[in-house]
């Protein structure tokens, strides 16, 4: 198979087709890359039969043409902001609009609406009202219940209650949109894909427990009226969404209720190869061209996913909220197989830029007993400490790495995912595992992610404790003078995140300035849907344990938290200086030598 799935009508009349079965509209470019999920869709779909055309990036604010061009799908529309949240990918943590889209030729912005989904369904529907628009992706999925929107302020129903899609896909969705067509092509309606996993809809009556547990959340009526009630709610999602088990969760929007189903089992190795394996001609669309390249794509075009989903747990990530909290690994074979397919790629230059995944390190990192694991709902597998029925050698990743460094047409293989050094041991060979990292797959710089120097607040962002990134460093060293590398270590770091006052980035600033430290890789918490650390944020209140949290929610707080970072920039000084003596922490202008 050699072409890309049709974006225009003209492409779709040469392949024959009077009618599309299944349209997707997204608001990025159309990349036809195994790291997009429109592509991963559509390529899932054409291989089991069904016609798939894309409307990428259409205009909203004309005549609605680019939605009418290839007429009714015989099936549904699929719909989705993108492989980014619309409002992260418009505003900085200070709401500023962004001057740039790493996900449309040349960087340009302006070429998709804030809340795209929401756009995007509204108009279909207005236009086709008979037609199934079905909503899925990382902006649809992080609002599928009532949740807190940091742009506006306030609390937001589920997106469901807010536009008139039909259904929702949430989570990565192959298995299901696939469940989905498989129903309507059948001729049966959208609501017999109610009972589908992995799906969210809107009813006007509460489902019973008949096939499994169902869990009444407070209204969003509730939540508007009690931010308690919103943290409670938070509490049970997130324990639900993190077993492989869960149960139906419900909550009522006015006179309707929002049901949503739980999720798909995990993929096999078998699955998840499947979907790699389509065939992706790893290229954005060629009507692109003249327009420029797409910053996301040159970012990830030499890089290899080998695996989905994250155990980290981390406060602020919602990685597993949408990929789940299981891995689901690549074989070598697959593994191997795309990278020799990358190789054969114009311009590729025998370097890989990552072989990783959410996280570099968990690769073929599962339960050693699966029972176990079917109804645990605890939020990580290695914080505060590493569950003892985790399989968590680092030697198949190795193992791995060794195999591609031996190809004949590999140069280079680099390592730019995050690396979890809290899943280091002497037994799983973790230690071992960073020097081969360290000595092999750093091209001068590795990155790593304490996210701050406070145990408290670390704590609350479900983070190791900083002695861990002290200890990282020195082996980090160790092995740079042993080898006789030059390397640096290069941390990220947080500022504003609940539970953060003034005085703790003061205590950064200056153990930064004591390891000799300028900060480069730094930014400000921007709240997004369906994170603890978010609702910590909304509320004011840590939904795990019911204690309340400071939060620094003016923006001049955040402003002066976030200058801490440059306590090395004399043209920022005397603004710090400010900050520091308004909160009476003279004592740091010193020890900084402010």
């Amino acid at each position: 198979m050699s072409h890309f799935l049709p974006i225009t009508l003209e492409e779709m009349k040469r392949l024959g087709w009077e009618q599309a079965d299944v349209i997707l509209v997204t608001g990025d470019a159309y990349i036809d890359h195994p790291a997009f999920g429109t592509a991963v869709i559509g390529r899932t779909l054409e291989a089991a039969g069904f016609r798939v055309a894309v409307i990428p990036q259409p205009n909203w604010r004309d005549d609605l043409r680019d939605f009418r061009k290839f007429g009714v799908p015989r099936l549904f529309f699929g719909v989705t902001s993108g492989a980014m949240d619309s409002m992260v990918n418009h505003y900085t943590a200070a709401r500023r609009l962004r001057h740039d889209d790493a996900y449309t030729p040349g960087g340009q912005a302006g070429f998709r609406p804030d809340r795209a989904t929401y756009v995007y369904s509204r108009i279909l529907k207005q236009i086709y009202p008979d037609v199934p628009v079905i909503i899925a992706g990382i902006e649809a999925s992080m609002r599928r219940l009532a949740h807190y929107d940091y742009w506006d302020d306030k609390l937001y129903p589920s997106i469901l209650a807010d536009t008139p899609a039909d259904l929702m896909n949430y989570g990565m969705g192959e298995k299901t949109t696939l469940k989905i067509a498989k129903l309507l092509n059948e001729g049966k309606g959208i609501k017999a894909c109610f009972n589908l996993p992995q799906v969210a809809y809107t009813s006007r009556t509460c489902p019973t427990s008949d096939t499994g547990e169902v869990i009444e959340l407070h209204s969003y009526e509730e939540c508007l009226k009690s931010k308690r009630c919103e943290a409670e709610n938070y509490h049970i999602i997130e324990l639900e969404s993190n077993k492989i088990k869960s149960a139906t969760l419900v909550q009522r929007h006015g006179d309707s209720y929002v049901v949503v189903n739980p999720p798909e089992p995990p993929m096999t190795t078998e699955e998840i190869d499947a979907s790699f394996d389509l065939p992706y001609l790893r290229q954005p669309h060629p009507k692109y061209k003249k327009r420029g390249a797409i910053p996301a794509f040159e970012m990830i075009k030499n890089s290899v996913n080998i695996h989905r989903g994250c155990f980290g747990g981390c406060s602020f990530c919602t990685i597993s909220a949408h990929q789940g909290k299981q891995i689901a690994s690549r074989s070598e074979r697959s593994i191997l197989a795309e990278i020799h397919q990358m190789t054969k790629q114009e311009g590729f230059n025998g370097v890989i830029t990552d072989l990783g995944g959410p996280s570099a390190n968990m690769y073929r990192m599962t339960g050693k007993n699966r029972e176990l694991c079917l109804k645990c709902g605890r939020f990580s597998c290695i914080q505060p400490s590493i569950c003892r029925n985790l399989e968590c050698d680092h030697k198949p990743i190795m193992e791995l790495y060794r195999k591609v460094n031996g190809l004949p047409e590999i140069k280079h293989v680099y390592i730019g995912s995050g690396i979890r050094c809290d899943l280091f041991t002497n037994e799983n060979h973790g230690w071992e595992y960073f020097a081969d990292v360290v000595r092999n797959h750093v091209s001068g710089r590795l990155k790593v992610a304490p996210e701050h120097t406070s145990d408290k607040v670390l704590k609350l962002m479900r983070k190791p404790a900083f002695d861990l990134f002290i200890k990282t460093k020195n082996e980090f060293d160790r092995i740079c003078k042993q080898a006789g590398l030059r390397y640096q270590l290069i941390p990220y770091f947080i500022s504003s995140h609940p539970g953060c006052r003034l005085k703790d980035m003061a205590d950064l600033a200056l153990k930064m300035q004591q390891m000799g430290y300028r900060l480069e890789q730094i930014q400000d918490f921007t709240p997004t849907p369906m994170t603890l650390s978010t609702e910590m944020y909304y509320t004011g209140i840590n939904p795990a344990t019911m204690e309340p949290v400071y939060v620094a929610r003016h923006p001049n707080e955040k402003r002066e938290q976030n200058q801490m970072f440059f306590f090395y920039k004399r043209e920022m000084q005397p603004s710090i200086r400010a900050a520091l003596k308004k909160a009476h922490l003279d004592s740091y202008i010193k020890s900084l030598k402010l």
